[in-house]
């Protein structure tokens, strides 16, 4: 049956599920509800075949386990799994908030960025019901106040036709012709700048006292609250961790006697998943907020000092360029909407660990004093204490030659090893009955089927190399049974095999089983990974050269040089010169021939008294 098909008979199953649990006065997620189906089915208890179509009465079995288990509110397990529910549906990692919270706020202003791209404004009132909007799209935008604050508007505005003023009229309300002119891109990018000036100036009035009013003090509100959240954090952090101390040290004690004793080995194994739970979670959060607490102090930094260089630059001259002043604005408004990100961050974290409690079954389990006569003369030891107990005994490789063995002297990152079952040692779940006792990982990490475990002492260290596949089976065997387990331990693709598709012959069919072979085809991700995307990469040379022009400005530039000590007086000059080149010419040149030149002298003419006489020296032609 097509896949499609499937998925709507699983749909109407919880959908019967959840109006049955709603009938008898409790409402749940259908994310909790699927989970549950898929626990009961994968429970060997159950005898639920997945090889073979399910009749109407497994089906109608399958339901009322499910509504039974989800109904049990004094169930440890179903607290866990609803920890674990909705631990998921309301954490999210630091860097995919951040995106949310973008996405989030692009949201809010779209169609106001959409009025105002897309407008046509004609007359005197339709260009000043658009610069109303642009002011509104910067309040919004910005986060700085509400557009309802009548003071927030016209500061605003007052701000906005400043800067208009100082952007030689590219926004003022008397040229918006211009700005409308441009691309709706162009548009989009022109608003965005214009929110980080003024949002910046704003900003930097408020820190002089001459406006911004309207705008929370988010510093000071971050350096109250976010103390006390790690405090408040770290407080029941500890109080679980003793918790879980205690349980697992009640445990040992009953595993070794072999006796029930008040309670039931298998609900206080339970409670001490759902602390071990509660415990890895708060871990997560504390993580988050003691990051959030240094990128808070970097941010508190970074906007002092901007505020200075800024205040510096304002008071040291009566006329300020705007190419100098503006980047200080902008980068005002960018370490802001840094604070607020984190400000809203610390809340998401606090509202979660506090939402975490109300799944908190084990501390009502047993109370203080009662713990205090089970335990009495039992020594309960903390996780770092049961590592430093075994941390001498060093697992040998010589006994164990035919395994992979990796030491903190021999790896590189040992610490960022990923450990299976969470660092919890696989030979004492299994021999132990479920009993989570944390590994030591520096005294030795096996690496078997390119996965990592680590133990709690050499001797089960030895035990589970020996046999680790009938261990790693024994551990998947044990989390059908404990459904909490699969969460917990990280043990989902143990059991990829299954999957809660319905495969229904008359509408009976639940689940399949994942087919082994299959025609299929394959495409390799370009980014397989978000943060390795360069978003400022250009192919077109032709963007480069925009670009390029666009961020030299050479028309508000000058070209200046500078003399140093190295090149004073030892500059080198050089010339270019063109060489002679070879030439001639023809002119007239006398000629001679054989007849004689004819040669007359006057005799007599130089104030002699003899007469003039005329004599001929021309040569003979026998000469």
């Amino acid at each position: 049956m097509s896949r499609s098909h499937a998925e709507s008979v699983i749909r109407n199953i919880i959908r019967e599920i959840a109006q049955t649990c709603s009938s008898r006065g409790t409402t749940l997620s259908e994310t909790l509800i699927a989970f549950m189906v898929k626990a009961v089915v994968l429970d060997p208890r159950n005898h639920f075949n997945v090889d073979r179509t399910l009749t109407k009465q497994d089906v109608k079995k399958l339901i009322e386990i499910c509504v039974d288990r989800l109904m049990d509110e004094d169930s440890p397990t179903l607290n866990t799994i609803q920890m674990q529910v909705y631990f998921d549906m309301n954490y999210t990692c630091r860097r995919e908030f951040a995106d949310v919270q973008q996405k989030i706020q692009q949201s809010r202003v779209q169609s106001l960025s959409r009025d105002v791209t897309d407008t046509r404004a004609r007359s005197r009132e339709e260009l000043h019901h658009l610069y109303s909007k642009i002011a509104s799209y910067i309040i919004q935008r910005s986060n700085l106040g509400s557009n309802t604050d009548i003071n927030t508007v016209r500061e605003t505005t007052e701000v906005l036709c400043c800067v208009a003023a100082a952007l030689q009229s590219v926004f003022p309300q008397s040229e918006l012709s211009t700005f409308m002119s441009l691309l709706k891109q162009d548009k989009e990018e022109q608003l965005q700048e214009l929110t980080l000036i003024v949002s910046g100036i704003r900003l930097f009035n408020k820190n002089n006292s001459r406006g911004g009013e309207a705008i929370r003090n988010v510093p000071a509100v971050l350096n109250e609250t976010l103390p006390a959240a790690v405090a408040d954090v770290e407080r029941e952090l500890s109080a679980c961790q003793r918790l879980a101390w205690q349980y697992t040290a009640l445990l040992e004690k009953i595993v070794e006697q072999d006796t029930d004793g008040p309670l039931q080995p298998h609900v206080l194994k339970h409670s001490l998943y759902n602390t071990r739970q509660h415990e890895a979670f708060l871990k997560i959060i504390l993580a988050d907020m003691i990051l959030c607490a240094r990128e808070v102090t970097r941010l508190q930094s970074d906007l002092t000092s901007r505020m200075k260089l800024v205040q510096d630059a304002v008071h040291s001259m009566s006329a300020v360029p705007t190419s100098q002043v503006f980047p200080h604005f902008t980068a005002l408004a960018r370490l802001w909407a840094g604070l607020e990100g984190e400000m809203m961050l610390l809340s998401m974290l606090t509202n979660t660990a506090s939402g975490l409690r109300g799944f908190v079954s084990a501390r009502s389990l047993l109370n203080p004093d009662q713990l205090e006569r089970l335990l009495e003369g039992e020594q309960v030891r903390s996780d770092m204490e049961r590592c430093s107990v075994t941390a001498e005994r060093v697992v040998m490789t010589s006994d164990m030659s035919g395994c992979q063995w990796m030491f903190p002297e021999t790896a590189v990152n040992f610490e960022e090893v990923p450990l299976q079952y969470k660092g919890v040692c696989g030979w004492t779940l299994v021999q132990k009955k479920g009993l989570m006792v944390p590994g030591n990982p520096h005294m030795g990490v096996l690496k078997h089927r390119e996965k990592f475990y680590a133990f709690s002492s050499r001797s089960a260290a030895y035990e589970f190399a020996s046999r680790a596949d009938e261990y790693i089976t024994a551990v998947a065997e044990m989390a059908k049974t404990s459904a909490e387990l699969i969460q917990l331990l990280h043990l989902h693709q143990e059991f990829s095999c299954v999957t809660p598709y319905a495969e229904m012959q008359s509408g009976q069919n639940l689940l399949v089983k994942a087919i082994s072979k299959s025609d299929s085809s394959t495409q390799t991700e370009i980014h397989p990974l978000e943060t390795n995307i360069v978003k400022s990469y250009e192919w077109n040379e032709w963007e480069l050269r925009r670009k390029a022009i666009k961020l030299a400005n050479l028309r508000e530039k000058v070209t200046r040089s500078m003399q140093t000590d190295m090149s004073h007086m030892r500059r080198q000059n050089s010339t270019q010169t063109f060489l002679p080149k070879d030439a001639g010419s023809q002119t007239k040149r006398d000629g001679e021939s054989n007849l004689p030149k004819p040669q007359v002298y006057l005799s007599g003419l130089r104030g002699q008294e003899t007469n003039m006489m005329k004599v001929d020296l021309t040569r003979t032609m026998d000469e």
